[in-house]
């Protein structure tokens, strides 16, 4: 994988491989997939697509990333902005979303593998309740902090890089502070891997 060549859409084979594990798929996220105001008012920089998949942009097409800040499930204050030049992984989870269990492994896997190589992992737990996200944080191990974001007003800040109204999302952000890569619905180890693998090696230049 690239990320310099071109915007590609990459549909895993699993979402589209059978009609029955999609409609189970939607029906098990339904809080997470239903209308909303932010999930139809996506920039034109990063499309208008709510499908699941992974987006890749070039380096000299980027734009930069949102001004994010918050207060973590800890009670610290922390922002984006923190962690200037370094790789950031903001993932968009809840502890009531079944596809956000799926894929926490994978994502604890890869932050620490990649602490070492200036990549930084940052949740934000949205529409949650503490109690419920801090147990999650515990059972999965969770190394890295989560902004909590019980009312959804944090994640409108990517209002217009992901569908706000669709949990989980992923973003990649590069060391300039601008978005490499937007993952819509839950991420695998290898996809992401991937991902990084081209910003550490200098894939966004």
């Amino acid at each position: 994988m690239n990320a310099a060549q071109s915007v590609r859409r990459i549909r895993p084979f699993v979402w589209v491989a059978s009609a029955i594990g999609l409609v189970a798929i939607l029906v098990w996220q339904v809080g997470a997939w239903r209308p909303s105001p932010e999930a139809t008012t996506q920039g034109t920089a990063f499309g208008d697509s709510v499908e699941p998949g992974v987006d890749i942009y070039p380096g000299g097409e980027r734009t930069d990333a949102p001004v994010l800040e918050g207060t973590t499930l800890d009670g610290d204050t922390l922002a984006l902005s923190d962690w200037a030049g370094d790789i950031v992984v903001i993932n968009v989870w809840g502890s009531w979303c079944g596809p956000c269990r799926a894929e926490t492994p994978d994502l604890v896997r890869l932050a620490n593998e990649t602490k070492s190589r200036g990549v930084r992992f940052l949740g934000v737990d949205t529409r949650d309740n503490l109690s419920s996200a801090k147990a999650f944080v515990e059972n999965f191990k969770v190394p890295y902090p989560s902004l909590f974001d019980d009312d959804g007003q944090t994640l409108l800040t990517f209002r217009g890089v992901i569908p706000t109204a669709v949990i989980p999302s992923t973003v990649v952000v590069d060391r300039q502070g601008q978005i490499a890569a937007r993952i819509i619905g839950p991420v695998t180890y290898t996809t992401l891997n991937g991902l990084l693998e081209d910003e550490i090696g200098g894939g966004s230049q």
